[in-house]
């Protein structure tokens, strides 16, 4: 294991040693624990479970067990993770409790399928874990949720706090999908289930895909392979960053200590454009061939931006960002070279 990530777990480790007593000989569901944000929890939970020897075992859902034991042989050979074949709509329901259920899959519309059909999908998906959850003593349900649920940003809107009601968009069923999703939650809280929603936003760090929509992982891709940086925009959205390690941090705290029902912005506040950010990640990773643009900026026209405010985790929760951008980017990018990775 790269230098970097040992020393990531070791700092989720020590900003969360109020929440691992509680997950001492518990049962955890967890879908998309193949995926980024699956990787850090199984990570971490694994981490803290060698050093206070928990025995909390993580029961996993995936399509496809052997290609992920394939590619992450270090978790696949855990006696405290179990793998579960299949998917949201068709897997077989546990017969053991399960104390705690993490719903981090990210199901996008398939090829084909019309947007209507790919957000029923989501929220039955969704609507089967709850059940699982009422049936199977569950104490804690955790969805994340999406920062997209508020749709585009008012170009006056600075940061977007969680009473924002958000833009309707019909045309992004990522979008929708995860609304319905949360309006389900919220009805299950209401039944008496605790439901905990974390809505969340952009991130940097080990994991990352470098070969999807994420700007900051095309851009350390193409510093990997040694420049120039590819802009496919004209540069100016407006993101932030929270780094994976705080990521993780954030969301074992609002499993243990966040408000039923209530949402929480997962994230950065601190705003950068996306021209800035490619020549940030050019700068540390070393990059000398430059940044190339494919469009050109339009005088006068509005960034989009795409900015939390994370006021309600910092007050009620005392969650903070901990970790730098600039040394998230260089995490990363050491990491990725090691590993030579280019995950799905």
């Amino acid at each position: 294991m790269a230098h970097e990530l040992e020393q990531d777990l070791q700092h989720i480790f020590q900003h969360t040693q109020a929440v691992w007593p509680r997950l001492a000989g518990s049962n955890i569901f967890l879908t998309g624990g193949t995926g980024f944000v699956g990787s850090w929890l199984l990570e971490s939970l694994l981490w803290a479970n060698r050093q206070l020897d928990l025995r909390a075992r993580m029961l996993v859902l995936t399509r496809d067990p052997a290609a992920f034991c394939a590619r992450r042989t270090n978790l696949a050979r855990s006696p405290d993770v179990e793998f579960l074949t299949g998917d949201l709509k068709t897997f077989s329901l546990p017969s053991k409790q399960l104390h705690y259920v993490i719903h981090a899959a990210v199901e996008h519309q398939a090829p084909g399928q019309n947007s209507s059909d790919s957000i029923r999908a989501n929220a039955e998906g969704t609507r089967r874990l709850l059940e699982m959850a009422r049936t199977h003593g569950t104490q804690t349900f955790l969805y994340t949720s999406s920062g997209a649920v508020y749709g585009e940003q008012p170009a006056a809107l600075d940061k977007i706090p969680e009473h924002f009601t958000g833009t309707y968009q019909p045309v992004n069923s990522y979008a929708e999908s995860k609304r319905e999703s949360e309006t389900l939650c919220t009805k299950a809280a209401a039944s008496g289930l605790k439901v905990v929603i974390a809505r969340l936003f952009a991130f940097v760090g080990p994991y990352l895909p470098l070969n999807q929509n994420f700007a900051v992982g095309n851009f350390v891709r193409d510093a990997a392979a040694g420049g120039p940086i590819r802009v496919e925009g004209d540069g100016t959205p407006v993101r932030s960053y929270l780094y994976a390690a705080d990521l993780a941090i954030w969301l074992w705290i609002l499993l243990a200590n966040g408000e039923s029902a209530r949402p929480y912005n997962v994230g950065s506040d601190q705003a950068i454009d996306i021209l800035e950010l490619a020549h940030k990640v050019a700068s540390i990773c070393g990059v000398t061939r430059g940044i190339s643009m494919a469009k050109a900026h339009i005088p006068g026209a509005k960034p989009q931006r795409y900015v939390p405010s994370i006021a309600r985790a910092k007050t009620e929760l005392g969650l903070e960002q901990c970790i730098p951008l600039d040394e998230g980017i260089r995490r990363m990018f050491h990491w990725h070279q090691r590993n030579n990775a280019m995950l799905p």
